[in-house]
Formats: structure tokens, sequence, C-alpha cells
């Protein structure tokens, strides 16, 4: 019996959506954008015991979505959403520290900082939606598409890993980014920000605030992360409903999560290593799920496999850290003169 009884192609992807359940979870998303830009309209530093409410708020919201998708759809879509979040989280977290690094080389005001941030929010999730319509016509028209995800998250794998391992660490330089050269190009900047606005009259022409080139920047990063975590995803779960909701969920809190964590990121100094390992499973997954309708014989990781797997390794990744910290204060304890005040 051969192995390959003809071309592979892929079968029409399956969603738990309904056109009803579109359109609700759209408006859904609109109003609690709308409600974001409410509360940033008049700028303030964002306090701890906000942050926290609204991270937990935003953290509330996923897990009533995956009891209603347990309820209503069945136990599989529940745990590939959980699965897919998780992921997608995860992935928020290290797009964090980049939006800090960037928010620091620009000087935002710290009252700015939330309007900055939400605007990068909307422009992720734009592109993951037209990243997730690209990735589901893909998987539409065969399964190759499996094996280039696959490819993708293997290799960015080996990079985030390979820099990981060499203790590089995130760094940024607006001097030499090429869409902020082509916008200093086009129009000037003025010298300070200007409250809330990005584009002022000054001396009879129009000019770009550095808070409008700081939006430029973090809409730039946006779409190199956008290339990882849709794939990420998609190597959960091939329903672009459950992708679109675990993209919109987990980017939705990342607002109010990044003053939660702006102090803690820096100490989560193996997050980019647990990073690297989850992409590079998910990556063998996508391969393995690949040949695997190629040659039936190959096996297939579970879902909820992978979600133990996943778990696992951003715990040990935050014990890790937690216990490098703790040795080189110690050490840093134990070399400073003795004496010293």
């Amino acid at each position: 019996m051969p192995l390959i009884t003809g071309p592979v192609t892929a079968a029409p992807l399956e969603t738990i959506a309904s056109p009803l359940l579109w359109a609700i979870s759209v408006a859904g998303l609109l109003v609690l954008l709308a409600l974001d830009f409410a509360i940033t309209r008049r700028p303030h530093e964002v306090r701890m015991r906000e942050a926290v409410g609204w991270s937990i708020f935003y953290l509330a919201l996923p897990l009533l979505f995956g009891v209603y998708v347990w309820l209503d759809h069945g136990a599989q879509p529940a745990v590939e959403f959980l699965t897919g979040y998780v992921v997608e989280k995860s992935l928020s977290v290290d797009n964090l520290f980049v939006f800090m690094l960037l928010l620091s080389a620009f000087a935002v005001p710290r009252e700015l900082a939330q309007r900055v941030l939400l605007y990068g929010i909307v422009g992720a999730l734009v592109l993951r939606a037209i990243f997730i319509a690209l990735g589901a016509a893909a998987l539409a028209s065969g399964t190759w598409a499996f094996l280039l995800f696959g490819g993708i998250l293997l290799v960015t794998a080996v990079k985030i890993l390979r820099d990981a391992i060499r203790g590089q660490e995130h760094e940024v330089d607006i001097s030499h980014m090429r869409t902020i050269r082509l916008a200093r190009r086009f129009m000037p900047v003025t010298d300070g920000y200007r409250g809330t606005h990005m584009i002022v009259r000054e001396g009879g022409r129009r000019a770009l605030t550095p808070l409008a080139l700081a939006i430029v920047a973090v809409f730039a990063t946006d779409i190199v992360f956008a290339v990882d975590s849709v794939p990420a995803v998609y190597g959960v779960t091939s329903d672009p409903f459950l992708v679109f909701a675990t993209n919109a969920f987990a980017l939705l809190g990342l607002r109010a999560l990044y003053f939660v964590l702006a102090h803690a990121l820096e100490k989560l100094r193996h997050l980019n290593h647990g990073l690297g390992i989850i992409l590079a499973f998910i990556g063998v997954k996508l391969v393995l799920h690949w040949a695997h309708t190629v040659w039936p014989a190959v096996p297939e990781i579970p879902t909820l496999a992978s979600l133990g797997v996943i778990v696992v390794v951003l715990l040990t990744v935050t014990l890790t850290s937690v216990r490098a910290n703790r040795r080189d204060e110690r050490l840093a304890a134990q070399a400073e003169p003795p004496g010293k005040d």
C-alpha cells in the first residue's frame, strides 16, 4: 500500500464561529478599544492600583470566554483557545519589553505612555487580523502552509535562543530605524512633546511631534511581532476565529499589564530562553502535523500536551530567573566592602 495516494490538499477549515458570533466578537472588541481610548483621553500617570485592576479585568475576560467555548462547543476548542492564549500572552510579554525600550528611547512622558501603548495595540490588532486572514487562506490552499509556518517558527526560535545564550539583550536605536528616518525626511519634528497631539502647526508649517515618531516605531515593531505570533497560534489551532480571539484577548490587556510588569520585566532574564523553546516546540508540532497528513504513521502532538509543555517551560524560566537574581544579589552583597552603609 503506497504511503501517498495522491496530492495532499487541505480539508476545509473548520470554525466554531457563526457570522453572528464573529459580529458580536468584533463589536465587543471595538467597545473595549473605545473604552480604552476614553480612559486615556486625558493623559495621566497610571497608578499601580489602576493598572492591577484593569489587568485583572482583562485576564478574567478570556477565562470567561474559555468557559463559554467549553460549554457551547466542547472541551477540544476550549483547550485550543486556552493554549493559544497562553502562547500569545507569553509572546506579548516579550513585546512589552521592546515597547518599554522604545518609550525610554523616545523619552515618552509617563502620562503619555499609555496612549502610545494603546495606538500600538490597535496597530497590532489590525496587523494580526491581516496575517490571520492570510494564514487561513494559506491553510485552505494546502497542507504545505503548516510546513511553512513550522519553518518560520523554527528559524525564529534559533535566532532567539542564539541571542539569549550569547547574552545579547533587546536593543533599540531609533536613529537606525528606517521608518523613523523616512518620517523625518517628509516632515520636520518638534523639539518636544505637545500633549497628545501627533501633528502640530509651527512656524507656518506642519510638523510631527516625538509622540508621532514613537507611535510609528511601535507600529514597525508590531509587524515583526505579527510574523511570529500568528503562525505560533496556528500551531495550536487551525480555527481562524480562535486564532483571532487569542490574539485579541492577549493584546487588549497589554496597556495595563505594561505598568504592572514595568519593573518585573527586567528581572525575567531567562524569558527569551523560554520563548525560544516554546516557538521551537510549536514549530516541530506544525512540521509533525504536516508530515502526518503525508505519512499517517507519523505521530502528532496533542493540544493538551502542548499546553502542559508551555506552562512547564514558562514556570521553569520564571523560577530560574528568580534564582539567578537572588544569586547575583548575594554575590553583590558579599563583594561589598565591610562597614559600608
